[in-house]
């Protein structure tokens, strides 16, 4: 069969069919369910990276790797917090036309960012220390925490989640440096996580 096989590429995979069932439950008008799922993707995301660090793998291995994670990205970071937003108001012109520009933004960055990044490998071996623009998995935290507040404080959903997709589109393509998180970041967003599904069942709650 096409591809490799081996332990390094296990919690993309797991990732990505969560972002699947994921966007079966923005379907099925769960919103919460859908929001969920994007929070697990992230998770799966926040650590894919650092388990492949611990095989070496061939060039082939490295580009592969590279590859399935962009492709899982926008699937989890790119098409699913679009269809959560289109969901909220299915009939709504404004925000098929933010959510399809988003999943745009979100296509243009993974892929200057495939090819960004094996430029990189071809001249370091050293692991990245910044990223150019807002990483389209940071979606993972903003978008469950404002709808989740909204939900909470009755706020309009469906602006809220317009305007988080409209400014994280245009963040994805402006090329600010941005210092990828290390350990202790990456503790801090769980903690952020933990709180965010405490915001996510009070404001289920309170509908």
């Amino acid at each position: 069969m096409l591809g490799f096989y081996n332990y390094t590429v296990i919690l993309t995979y797991i990732g990505m069919l969560i972002g699947v069932f994921g966007m079966t439950r923005a379907m099925q008008g769960d919103l919460n369910g859908a929001l969920f799922c994007l929070m697990l993707a992230g998770f799966c995301d926040m650590f894919d990276g650092k388990i492949a660090s611990t095989k070496v793998r061939t060039q082939s291995e490295k580009r592969f790797g590279i590859q399935i994670d962009s492709l899982s990205d926008l699937l989890c970071f790119g098409a699913l917090p679009a269809l959560i937003v289109h969901s909220i108001a299915p009939q709504n012109a404004l925000a098929l036309l933010v959510a399809g520009m988003y999943v745009l933004c979100a296509l243009i960055r993974l892929a200057w960012f495939n090819v960004d990044e094996e430029e990189r490998q071809n001249h370091s071996v050293l692991p990245r220390e910044y990223y150019l623009g807002l990483p389209v998995t940071t979606i993972a935290l903003f978008l469950p925490a404002l709808l989740g507040l909204g939900q909470l404080c009755h706020w309009q959903l469906l602006i809220v989640g317009i305007v988080i997709l409209a400014v994280a589109g245009m963040a994805f393509l402006v090329p600010f440096r941005m210092k990828k998180p290390q350990m202790s970041g990456k503790i801090g967003m769980l903690l952020c996580g933990f709180g965010e599904v405490v915001i996510l069942l009070m404001g289920a709650n309170s509908l």
